[in-house]
C-alpha cells in the first residue's frame, strides 16, 4: 500500500511522514463481496477496519433473522474500534452493502500505534464523539418527530456520512434500499417511499437513476433539523 493512500483517513490527518510508515507496516487490505457479513455481533473483535471503497451497514439482527439499522458507512469511516479498545464483544453486526475494500488492523498493532501515536488516539476520541452526537440527534429524531421528520432525518444524516457535495448541492449516490432507509428511520418502506416523492413534489430533492440529489442542502436541513 502506498503511505500516501493513508493520509486521506481522518484517523491519519495529523501525523507525520515517518508515523504514517508505522502505520503502513502493520495495515492490511481486506476486500468483501456484496452482502458479506463482515463482523458478527458479539463475536470477540481482534480487528479494526476502515472502508477504502464501498459501503457496510451496521445493524442488530434478531434471533428471528430481523434486522435494525444502526448506520450506513461509507469510505473513509471506520469500524470495529470500541471491541478493539475494551476487548468485549462485537456490539453489532456489520454487512456489506456493495463491494467493499477495507484497511484492517490487528488489535495488537492497533493499540501499539496509538501508544507511540497520540495524536491517532485524540483523532479516534474526535470521530467517536461526532458518533455519539448524531446517536443522539438519529434517537431524538425517532423519540420526537412524526414519520416525515424521522425520514428527513434520516436522509440528512445519508447526506452528511455518504453524501457528495457540490455547489451547495448533495448527492447521495447508489441510495440505500427503501427496507434499509424504513430501518433507520423506524417506519415502513411504503412511508418511506411516500416521503421521498413528496419532497420531491415539494422541489427539495431530485432521484435520478439510484441516486438522490439535493439542490439546497442546507434548506433542506435548516427545515428539518
Amino acid at each position: 500500500m502506498e503511505i500516501q493512500a493513508l493520509r486521506v483517513f481522518p484517523l491519519f490527518y495529523d501525523i507525520s511522514e515517518e508515523e504514517l510508515e508505522i502505520v503502513r507496516e502493520v495495515a492490511v487490505e481486506r476486500k468483501f463481496r456484496k452482502n458479506n457479513l463482515i463482523i458478527f455481533e458479539d463475536d470477540v473483535g481482534n480487528n479494526l477496519f476502515i472502508i477504502k471503497r464501498g459501503r457496510v451497514k451496521i445493524s442488530h439482527i434478531s434471533d428471528e433473522g430481523s434486522e435494525a439499522i444502526l448506520a450506513i458507512l461509507g469510505p473513509r469511516d471506520f469500524f470495529g474500534e470500541l471491541a478493539v479498545i475494551d476487548g468485549y464483544g462485537r456490539s453489532a453486526s456489520v454487512t456489506s452493502i456493495d463491494e467493499v475494500e477495507l484497511i484492517m488492523f490487528q488489535r495488537t498493532d492497533f493499540l501499539a500505534i496509538i501508544e507511540k501515536i497520540p495524536k491517532i488516539a485524540i483523532a479516534l476520541l474526535k470521530e467517536l464523539a461526532g458518533r455519539i452526537r448524531k446517536s443522539d440527534t438519529h434517537i431524538r429524531s425517532l423519540s420526537l418527530l412524526d414519520a416525515k421528520g424521522r425520514v428527513a432525518a434520516t436522509l440528512i444524516r445519508l447526506a452528511e456520512d455518504i453524501g457528495r457535495s457540490k455547489e451547495g448541492k448533495v448527492i447521495i449516490e447508489e441510495m440505500p434500499l427503501q427496507r434499509d432507509l424504513a430501518s433507520i428511520a423506524g417506519t415502513s418502506r411504503e412511508t418511506i417511499s411516500r416521503v421521498i416523492k413528496k419532497f420531491e413534489e415539494e422541489g427539495h430533492c431530485s432521484i435520478s437513476k439510484n441516486a438522490l440529489q439535493f439542490d439546497d442542502f442546507d434548506r433542506f436541513k435548516k427545515l428539518y433539523s
